[in-house]
């Protein structure tokens, strides 16, 4: 499957996850764009991280409808993948079921730890990349966990963040539950809402209880995070401590997808959508709307996409940029249209057209 040819400074690797596998995008300095797949068939991809220092090693988060939730690895860049012996799971009666989903992976910056969320709401890690995994404790019964309760298809820890350069540093978010921040590798966690409305919840600022849809930290600056909540669009200067509210601008402040540009904090984009009983793109138009000042302003760079009768949803992990300057950024929607900038938001491309709903996009490191 080919599709317009793409422009930018280099090749492009994409790992594209759906409702029925997962595919390989490729895109050469010049040239057809590349479709290879599916991988791993009939499972739903929910994300997938790339070992540091082993950029052709790929861990994946898969569930499938009869044989439930498994993690696959490949170790030659997706041609081929293996099922892990084990998964992180909750101990049997804790909840209703002890794994339902795997919805987060990360590692440390060294490649010596290995971080699951699941639904159920739970944070696991492994040492001995993923032969076992231990639960965190310090999060998983965290003193507010009473205020966490399932939000619309997911109960999950996800939007798991590390600092590249201080790893004790780390956010995570849980739907719904809110974000919480680490200072220590994990062994304590603080709320991590100040600042963030919740207009679906008695209480307009609890400490606990938001539905967060989505949160990013800028990879070469922890101290910068950007949020995508139920209700309203964030940034955080100070690690997640506290948070600013930068929707104004945006047609809406509901939505899911959000992405920071790796050697640009300051520039970001998201996906507007229409709101909690719809949930679909705004004014039935397909627009990215990015900011180069943190949020302070916004405008749609959307150029290539289409503006008329669009009825989709980008979902959390849906969206990412990789590490070409200008960035490339990318996305897919749940009609299974994948679209690819190759000039930072400048102009779009529609790479594929009929894929199945799509759960997530991951650019792979330039030498993947």
């Amino acid at each position: 499957m080919t599709a317009s040819s793409g422009s930018g400074p280099g090749p492009v690797r994409l790992l594209v996850g759906t409702d029925k596998g997962l595919f390989l995008v490729h895109s050469p300095r010049a040239g057809a764009w590349r479709i290879e797949g599916p991988r791993l068939p009939g499972h739903s991809v929910l994300h997938a991280a790339v070992t540091p220092g082993r950029t052709r090693e790929i861990t994946v988060a898969a569930r499938h409808n009869v044989w439930g939730a498994h993690l696959y690895r490949s170790t030659d860049g997706g041609g081929s993948f293996a099922s892990l012996d084990s998964v992180p799971h909750h101990a049997p009666g804790r909840h209703a079921t002890a794994l339902k989903a795997i919805w987060s992976l990360a590692w440390t910056p060294d490649g010596s730890r290995l971080y699951a969320g699941i639904d159920p709401a739970g944070l696991f890690l492994s040492d001995d990349r993923g032969a076992s995994w231990a639960p965190v404790e310090s999060l998983n019964d965290h003193g507010t966990r009473s205020a966490w309760e399932p939000s619309r298809g997911l109960f999950a820890v996800h939007s798991l963040c590390i600092d590249q350069a201080r790893p004790g540093h780390m956010v995570v978010a849980i739907s719904a539950g809110g974000a919480y921040r680490s200072e220590d590798g994990g062994a304590s966690w603080l709320p991590a809402n100040v600042g963030v409305r919740a207009e679906n919840l008695p209480e307009r600022y609890p400490v606990a209880g938001h539905n967060v849809h989505r949160i990013v930290m800028h990879p070469a600056d922890g101290g910068r995070l950007y949020r995508q909540c139920y209700n309203g669009t964030y940034r955080s200067d100070d690690g997640a401590a506290s948070w600013s509210e930068v929707s104004a601008g945006l047609p809406s402040d509901f939505g899911y997808a959000i992405a920071c540009d790796p050697h640009d904090s300051d520039t970001v984009f998201q996906v507007p959508e229409s709101g909690a009983d719809l949930r679909v793109t705004v004014d039935s138009k397909l627009r990215v709307f990015r900011s180069r000042d943190g949020g302070r302003h916004w405008a749609s760079a959307s150029d290539g996409l289409p503006q008329q009768d669009v009825y989709v949803t980008v979902l959390r992990e849906a969206m990412d940029c990789d590490d070409s300057s200008p960035c490339g950024v990318y996305f897919g929607t749940s009609s299974g249209h994948l679209f690819a900038s190759r000039d930072g938001g400048a102009s779009w491309v529609c790479v594929a057209a009929f894929l199945p709903r799509i759960l997530c996009v991951q650019a792979l490191p330039a030498d993947g």
